[in-house]
């Protein structure tokens, strides 16, 4: 089941500095899991502006987005997160690109995200319940985290006309051609962040 609601509707974070508000124009859609090994926790999502980014308190996944951020054409898409809570298990945040009917139940996009155990991911969603995996791996350019349980990664999505470059902290990890589940890289561009996380987002940039 998801659940679509206005980010400043939710709670901010109480550790957050007093003057820190939701950001303006920002929605979510909450995506509960279903699986009884995996529950969620509870909770309500939490998302609100930290500085010039953002800080996400997931008990339960979400994908975070503003319907003004479009991408089309060739484009770089940036983002650094700090993973400031890990869970007990693996659970994957990072970019959301090539998004469409986001508040809808025909919702499409993209994803490429990061792990604590130093794994990347891209992934495709496909309506409410069919996701499509395209690749993932372990790589070395994947910070994990350090003994206090945080690590930040820079995460780049690099559209081009015939190809799409996945990059972690400046290294390519994994090339896509613009075909199949990848043929369109155009739609708006956001965040997700899986359940059970605690993640602050800097920097996300869209550049051409």
């Amino acid at each position: 089941m998801t659940r679509l609601v206005s980010v400043a509707a939710f709670t901010l974070i109480t550790a957050m500095p007093l003057g820190a508000q939701a950001p303006k124009g920002w929605l979510l859609r909450a995506d509960r899991s279903t699986s009884a090994s995996d529950p969620d926790a509870p909770g309500a999502i939490k998302f609100s502006a930290q500085g010039s980014g953002f800080h996400a308190v997931t008990p339960q996944a979400a994908v975070f987005w503003n319907p003004a951020g479009v991408a089309t054409g060739n484009y770089t898409l940036k983002g650094t997160f700090t993973l400031v809570r890990p869970s007990n298990h693996t659970n994957y945040y990072g970019l959301v690109f090539g998004g469409s009917d986001l508040d809808g139940p025909k919702q499409t996009y993209l994803y490429f995200m990061v792990a604590q155990d130093g794994s990347w991911l891209i992934k495709q969603r496909v309506g409410d319940v069919r996701t499509n995996d395209i690749a993932r791996a372990r790589h070395a350019a994947v910070k994990t985290p350090d003994a206090k349980g945080t690590s930040t990664n820079s995460l780049e999505v690099r559209a081009t006309a015939d190809k799409i470059d996945y990059a972690v902290n400046g290294t390519v990890v994994h090339s896509t051609l613009k075909t199949g589940l990848t043929a369109n890289t155009d739609g708006i561009y956001g965040l997700r962040v899986n359940h059970q996380l605690e993640v602050r987002v800097d920097g996300l940039t869209l550049s051409k």
